[in-house]
């Protein structure tokens, strides 16, 4: 008979993951945070240089701005047994023209169907920037991303699509007040039922 496999087996394959090595200017050191407990899940897009060299995902300045979104200190944010944090893409993809580079495309396909089934408790998934929105949403996902944030409650009780709470996301925060003012209240009431 086969064995079952586990999630702590898993999260060792994922973390000895050399299959896109080839692609990545800094080579591979994927950076997740997982567990059977976590009722909030957070998809987003790929760890930044920042943290790729700490190991720590979202511990940058995107991570302030999140757990500002969020409501939530650092203690519960790096709570594993409460919040799973699983990108698109687990190694820092290097830097491009505008930003970093986007999510290796093999990441998602390759892991999320094996991890995310792992994972019963969660209550919440937020999908943090397009790429996270276009992958899990798929058809259901608007046409910008803009378009899907703002259909937010279209999406609840089991997504919340987000803007990227990159510093360099600035210009489309204070061109939409309407994500501070309609969204983010409702993400923190939906995030503070979630951890229950």
């Amino acid at each position: 008979m086969a064995s079952r496999l586990t999630l702590p087996t898993l999260l060792r394959e994922i973390r000895d993951c050399t299959h896109c090595a080839a692609h990545l200017p800094h080579g591979p050191r994927p950076i997740l945070r997982a567990s059977a407990t976590a009722r909030l899940l957070i998809i987003g897009q790929a760890p930044g240089a920042k943290v790729q060299a700490s190991g720590v995902a979202w511990q940058d300045q995107s991570g302030d701005r999140l757990r500002d979104w969020l409501g939530v200190d650092e203690t519960t944010f790096y709570d594993e047994a409460q919040v799973a944090i699983v990108p698109m893409g687990f190694c820092y993809p290097g830097p491009g023209k505008n930003g970093d580079l986007p999510p290796r495309p093999e990441c998602a396909p390759l892991w999320h169907p094996r991890l995310l089934p792992l994972m019963p408790a969660v209550q919440l998934t937020l999908l943090v920037g397009s790429y996270a929105q276009e992958h899990v949403l798929g058809d259901a996902a608007k046409e910008s991303l803009t378009e899907t944030v703002r259909a937010f409650e279209s999406y609840l009780p089991r997504y919340f699509p987000l803007a990227h709470p990159s510093p360099r996301n600035g210009i489309w925060l204070r061109k939409h007040a309407w994500f501070d003012k309609d969204c983010l209240p409702a993400l923190r009431r939906r995030v503070r039922a979630a951890l229950g």
